[in-house]
C-alpha cells in the first residue's frame, strides 16, 4: 500500500487537477472490484457468457477471472453456453445461451440458460446476488463467496435437464414455462402470479433458485460489498451413490427421481449416481408390473405414468426412500415414508463416511391393513383415502390420527402422516453412500 500512496503522490505532482481525480476514481474501482472466478469443472467445453464482461470459452477445468466495478447493477449475469461454433472473428452460434451468435457476448443468453446474477454494492452497502432458473437450466451450477467473512453459497446442481417435463424440453436444456407458453399466469407481467406446477418442478429440485419471477422471497442472497466470488459449472462436491438391491422373492420395478427406472429380479442390484445438492429424490418399489419395449406399461404399484423410465413420482401405495444431499451444514436428510402408503418392505442405510444409523419398515403392513385402506398390492395412507385435512395436513393444526398411528406403531422410524418430522427425519454428512434394499 506504501507503493500505492507514493505512485499516487507522484502522480499529483504530474497531473493536471482533473487527471487527479480521474485517477483516483480508477483506484478506488480497482481496489473495490468484485473478481469472479469463473470454473468449468464440466466433462465437456463451456463458453461463458457475461454482461458486463463478454464472454470465454473454457475448456474442462478452465478458468476465467472477471473483474466487475462496484456499483455494477441493473440485471448483471453470468451464464454458461453449450454446443457452440465461432470463426476467427468470434461469430457463431450456440445451442443453448447463444447472445446474438456472439463469442464476446453484449446481450443476454437466449433460453434454456441457468443464470447467475448480482447488483453489487447496493443498499446497505450490499452485495445481492442469486441463482435464476426463470430464463429455464442449460448446465449445473454453483454460485458462493470466496472472501469478506461471507460463507452462504447457493447452487442448483440436480438433473433438471434428465427429467424435464415433455412440454418444457428443448435442445440441450430445459425451458422456463414463460418462455413456452408466454403467459401472465407463468411470466408474471401484470405482478399479480403465484407459483405453478411448472415453477414447484424446478423449485424442488433447486430451492435456492429462482423458479419464477416472484420468488424472491427465498431466493435472493446477501454479501458485504467487495466480497469475490466463485461461479462454477457442474460443480465438483462428488456425487452420492445409491445401491439399491432387491432382496424380494419376486421381481421389483425400481422408480427413481432423479434416475428414471429398473426392473430387478430377485437378488439384482442397481447402482444410481444422483448429483450433490439434489433435493426432493425418492426411491420407491413398483410391482406388478408390465412393459413394452418402448418402455411404456402399467404397474399396480408405484406406477408413473406408465413409464419404465420415472419422469415423476410413482402413484399410492408405494414405500418411499426419500431424501435431499449436502444441504444445511453440508448435510445429507434421509427418510422412510408411508405418506404414500405401503406396498414392500424396505431399508435405507448409510454405507460410507462412518455414518452408521440406518432406518427400516419391514413389518407385514399389507396383510394387517386396515379394511378402509387396503388396495391392490399394498395399503393406502388415510390422505389418499380420504383427502381431508385431519390426514392431510394441507392446513394447522393437524396431528396423529388413529389411522396414521397403525403405520407409526409399525415402523417407528417412517413418516407415518406430514407433520410426523421429529422422529423421522436422518442426516449424514455430504458425500455418504446409501444402501436401499427392497425385503431386507
Amino acid at each position: 500500500m506504501v507503493g500505492l500512496f507514493a505512485y499516487i503522490q507522484k502522480s499529483i505532482m504530474t497531473t493536471s487537477t482533473l487527471s487527479i481525480f480521474l485517477l483516483f476514481v480508477f483506484l478506488f474501482s480497482a481496489i473495490n472490484a468484485a473478481v469472479f472466478t469463473i470454473q468449468n469443472n464440466c466433462p465437456y467445453t463451456v463458453w461463458v457468457g457475461a454482461v458486463p464482461g463478454g464472454g470465454q470459452r473454457l475448456n474442462s477445468g478452465q478458468t476465467w477471472s472477471l473483474s466487475v466495478p462496484p456499483g455494477t447493477t441493473g440485471g448483471n449475469r453470468i451464464w454458461p453456453r453449450t454446443n457452440c461454433s465461432f470463426d476467427g472473428s468470434g461469430r457463431g452460434k450456440c445451442q443453448t445461451g447463444d447472445c446474438n451468435g456472439l463469442l464476446r457476448c453484449e446481450d443476454y443468453g437466449s433460453p434454456p440458460n441457468t443464470l447467475a446474477e448480482y447488483g453489487l454494492n447496493q443498499d446497505n452497502n450490499l452485495d445481492f446476488f442469486d441463482i435464476s432458473l426463470v430464463d429455464g437450466f442449460n448446465v449445473p451450477l454453483s454460485f458462493r463467496p470466496n472472501s469478506n467473512g461471507c460463507t452462504r453459497g447457493i447452487s442448483c446442481t440436480a438433473d433438471i435437464n434428465g427429467q424435464c417435463p415433455s412440454q418444457l424440453r428443448a435442445p440441450g436444456g430445459c425451458n422456463n414455462a414463460c418462455t413456452v407458453f408466454k403467459t401472465d399466469r407463468y411470466c408474471c407481467n401484470s405482478g399479480s402470479c403465484q407459483p405453478t406446477d411448472f415453477s414447484r418442478y424446478f423449485k424442488t429440485r433447486c430451492p435456492d433458485a429462482y423458479s419464477y419471477p416472484k420468488d424472491d422471497q427465498t431466493s435472493t442472497f446477501t454479501c458485504p460489498a467487495g466480497t469475490n466470488y466463485d461461479v462454477v459449472f457442474c460443480h465438483s462436491t462428488k456425487a452420492a451413490v445409491f445401491t439399491i438391491r432387491n432382496n424380494c422373492p419376486y421381481t421389483v420395478w425400481a422408480g427413481a427421481v432423479p434416475g428414471g427406472g429398473r426392473q430387478l429380479n430377485s437378488g439384482q442390484t442397481w447402482s444410481l449416481s444422483v448429483a450433490a445438492g439434489t433435493t426432493g429424490g425418492r426411491i420407491w418399489p413398483r410391482t406388478n408390473c408390465n412393459f413394452d419395449g418402448s418402455g411404456r406399461g402399467r404397474c399396480q404399484t408405484g406406477d408413473c405414468n406408465g413409464l419404465l423410465q420415472c419422469q415423476n413420482f410413482g402413484t399410492p401405495p408405494n414405500t418411499l426412500a426419500e431424501y435431499a444431499l449436502n444441504q444445511f451444514n453440508n448435510l445429507d436428510f434421509f427418510d422412510i415414508s408411508l405418506e404414500n402408503g405401503f406396498n414392500v418392505p424396505l431399508s435405507f442405510r448409510p454405507n460410507s463416511g462412518g455414518c452408521t444409523r440406518g432406518i427400516s419398515c419391514t413389518a407385514d403392513i399389507n396383510g394387517q391393513c386396515p379394511s378402509q385402506l387396503r388396495a391392490p398390492g399394498g395399503c393406502n395412507n388415510p390422505c389418499t383415502v380420504f383427502k381431508t385435512n385431519q390426514y392431510c395436513c394441507n392446513s394447522e393444526p393437524c396431528g396423529p390420527t388413529d389411522l396414521s398411528r397403525y403405520f407409526k406403531t409399525r415402523c417407528p422410524d417412517a413418516y407415518s402422516y406430514p407433520k410426523d418430522d421429529q422422529t423421522s427425519t436422518f442426516t449424514c454428512p455430504g458425500g455418504t453412500k446409501y444402501n436401499v434394499v427392497f425385503c431386507p
